[in-house]
């Protein structure tokens, strides 16, 4: 069956993986009737996360809030919808939401959040919400604002206090904001991300690298929300948070993470179908029948969550 669906024509490769998902999570359709919009639950097994106890297989697509307008949200979810995706991505950017130290702004334009989760709740989409506050995202500062950096004693992603400080109170606000957005609340929101790709540079801090890892952790784990955490590229293990998998091929991964973390599901927060340009080289160009190739051996050895980034 899998080389008959990769011999379709390029064009609708994409679209025969959303069916035969569709298909897998046909059974739920009343779930996905109800949720988003009514209370309901949400935990995780090695079988993937847990919409009122029922694993779901979970098709996400990034959307970042700040990369479009407010006018383009509803007609970008209601395409990412009829593409076959039934979950939104996105990460939260420090320095849209406050330019200012101490000034917040998550009502104005392109950094009106609640806005932006409640339009995935009126079109039925769950969303992963990727907090940081650290967020690369080929974005100016990895998402860092301008004013952090004359903070007295800050060394960034680090268990300096001033930088705990900060990254505390930013994150304590997000929180506030995501609250009405919970699932207890009929809310889109079914996860959230502490930190991101830390494990990739961690080594460099030594111990103290493995602390502000365990602090992340465990800061995230006091908010005591319904939704579990998640932390992507996180090669040690971390209290409170599930790790999760970037990369242009995951399928590679499983075997070593299933031995690492045998009580975790199989998540890959990004799906990389491109790439971006550096000067002087060529521009990067990813076949689609690569990337229905990746996705279905991702999801035959067992991975239970995809992001298109």
């Amino acid at each position: 069956m899998l080389m008959l669906f990769l011999c379709l024509p390029p064009p609708y490769i994409f679209f025969a993986l959303a069916a035969i998902l569709s298909s897998c999570t046909g059974a739920h359709a009343a779930i996905e009737r109800q949720v988003p919009g009514d209370p309901y639950t949400v935990g995780y097994s090695t079988r993937g996360l847990l919409i009122d106890n029922t694993p779901r297989i979970l098709t996400a697509g990034s959307i970042h809030y700040p990369r479009s307008t407010p006018s383009m949200w509803d007609s970008l979810m209601k395409k990412a919808k009829l593409g076959g995706l039934n979950t939104i991505d996105t990460y939260v950017f420090w320095n849209i939401h406050e330019q200012t130290k101490g000034h917040y702004d998550f009502t104005t334009d392109r950094a009106n959040l609640p806005l932006f989760l409640e339009t995935a709740r009126r079109n039925g989409l769950f969303v992963m919400l990727r907090v940081g506050p650290y967020i690369c995202a080929e974005w100016n500062y990895g998402g860092f604002p301008q004013w952090l950096r004359h903070e007295e004693g800050v060394v960034y992603r680090s268990t300096s206090e001033p930088f705990m400080r900060e990254m505390k109170r930013f994150v304590t606000k997000v929180v506030e904001v995501a609250r009405p957005y919970m699932p207890e609340m009929g809310g889109p929101i079914v996860g959230m991300q502490i930190e991101n790709e830390l494990g990739d540079h961690q080594w460099r801090f030594g111990r103290d690298g493995d602390r502000y890892a365990r602090w992340c952790g465990e800061t995230a784990g006091a908010f005591n929300l319904t939704v579990p955490w998640i932390m992507c590229h996180q090669y040690s293990p971390v209290p409170n948070v599930i790790p999760t998998q970037n990369n242009f091929y995951c399928d590679q991964e499983l075997e070593k993470y299933h031995r690492q973390f045998p009580d975790f599901p199989d998540m890959w927060t990004e799906m990389w179908p491109g790439w971006f340009q550096r000067w002087g080289e060529p521009a990067p160009h990813r076949p689609i029948e690569d990337i229905a190739y990746a996705v279905a051996k991702w999801y035959a050895y067992g991975g239970t969550y995809v992001a298109y980034y």
